[in-house]
This record gives C-alpha cells, sequence and structure tokens, in this order.
C-alpha cells in the first residue's frame, strides 16, 4: 500500500469523521458546563440558605444532590462526587432520626456539623476554597427572622393541639359592656323576690274587678219586641 493511498484514505476518514467528532466533542463540553453549572446552582443555594433550613429553597437544594453528583449520563462519577453523596447520605439519615426533647441539642450539633461536611465536600468538587470555619461561623440570619420563624412553628403546634382536642382553648372575659341603670334594675328585682320567697317581705297585689257586660241592643226589626199601645 504506497503512501498516496494511505494519505487519501486518511483525508477521506477525517472530511467525513471530522465534523461528527466535532459534535461529539462540543456536546460533551456543553454537558460537563451543564452539569457543571448545576452543581453550581445546589451549592449557592445551601450556602444562601444554611442559617434558614426549614425553607423550600434549601430542601428543593438537597433534594437535587443525588441527580447532580452522581457523575453525569455516563455514571462515570468521580472521586470528590462519591465524597459529597456520602457526606448527603449522612446527614440525610440525621435528618430522619427521630427527634424528642432528650436527643434534641444532640441532633441540632450533629445536623450542624454534617452540613458543614457537605459543603465543603461540594466546594472541593466544584474546585472552590472554602474552610468549614467559615462555613461555620460564615452564615447570617437576622434575629427578627429568627423569632418570627419561631413563633410561627408554636403558632402551627397550638392549633393543631387545640383542633385535634388534646388542649383546650383558654379563655378569661375582663370586661363586658353593661348598661348601669339596666344592671341595678336587675339587682333590685333579685333582691326583692328573695325577701318575698323567704318570707322576709312581701309582694303587693292588686285585684281588679272585670268591667259589667254590656246588655245587648234590642233589634228593632225583631219579632220579640211588644207593639206599641195606642194612647
Amino acid at each position: 500500500m504506497d503512501a498516496a493511498y494511505i494519505i487519501g484514505a486518511s483525508t477521506v476518514f477525517a472530511t467525513i469523521l471530522g465534523p461528527v467528532l466535532a459534535v461529539q466533542a462540543q456536546k460533551y463540553l456543553e454537558g460537563r458546563r451543564s452539569l457543571k453549572q448545576q452543581k453550581m446552582n445546589i451549592f449557592s443555594t445551601l450556602m444562601a440558605t444554611r442559617a434558614s433550613r426549614t425553607s423550600m429553597s434549601h430542601v428543593q437544594a438537597l433534594n437535587m444532590i443525588d441527580l447532580a453528583f452522581n457523575g453525569g449520563s455516563n455514571s462515570n462519577r468521580r472521586k470528590t462526587e462519591t465524597d459529597v453523596l456520602d457526606a448527603w447520605r449522612d446527614y440525610l439519615d440525621n435528618l430522619n432520626s427521630p427527634i424528642n426533647e432528650h436527643n434534641a441539642v444532640r441532633w441540632q450539633e450533629r445536623s450542624n456539623e454534617m452540613l458543614i461536611v457537605l459543603l465543603s465536600a461540594m466546594a472541593s468538587d466544584l474546585g472552590l476554597r472554602y474552610d468549614r470555619v467559615l462555613l461555620r461561623s460564615g452564615a447570617y440570619i437576622p434575629k427578627g427572622h429568627v423569632d418570627l420563624e419561631g413563633e410561627q412553628q408554636a403558632l402551627r403546634q397550638l392549633a393543631l393541639k387545640v383542633l385535634s382536642g388534646e388542649q383546650a382553648l383558654s379563655m378569661s372575659v375582663v370586661d363586658l359592656p353593661v348598661n348601669p341603670e339596666f344592671a341595678e334594675a336587675q339587682i333590685s328585682l333579685h333582691t326583692g323576690l328573695v325577701k318575698a320567697l323567704s318570707g322576709e317581705g312581701s309582694l303587693s297585689v292588686r285585684l281588679e274587678m272585670p268591667p259589667a257586660p254590656i246588655p245587648p241592643v234590642p233589634n228593632s226589626d225583631s219579632d220579640d219586641i211588644p207593639p206599641a199601645k195606642d194612647q
């Protein structure tokens, strides 16, 4: 096989396969960029809401971790992505563990530390530099937001207890609008009835005779009327 044939065949293959390979390479690069952007969006959301972990955006970002850090469509997972998934599963396991008055403080401490580990692993996968001290103490949330969230949570719990019958709704009547004259008349009436019924007082009784009935007027056309006498 001479050199001219080899060169010609190579030129043909390059002409045919070149555009195809270029398109595939472009798609691969676009896929990698899209995946990295998705990871960055999740990381940015978690960073922005790490002081408000009950917000819907924080929860949605957590639930997207398995999709974005799973190695892409080829499932060619990198070690840094595996570290992120391991940290997320540990954090998820702690979030789903039962909480009571005895372990609430410890549960909160573990949640805080596990979230920092998760964010640190995500930063490493994205090639970002974030130390754990900054991740732990760099979050800010106004005290008013904390108080409002706590009050709303307490209000929801109280409403559920009242509506379920577990707790009664306490009521205290401080004052009612009263007509002083009407109130005095009621007191006088009650006092008089008590004295009368107990024998200490008396009731005034007045008897009135009904008026005498008016006799009916006789009808002039009636046959019962005697005829007038002649003078």
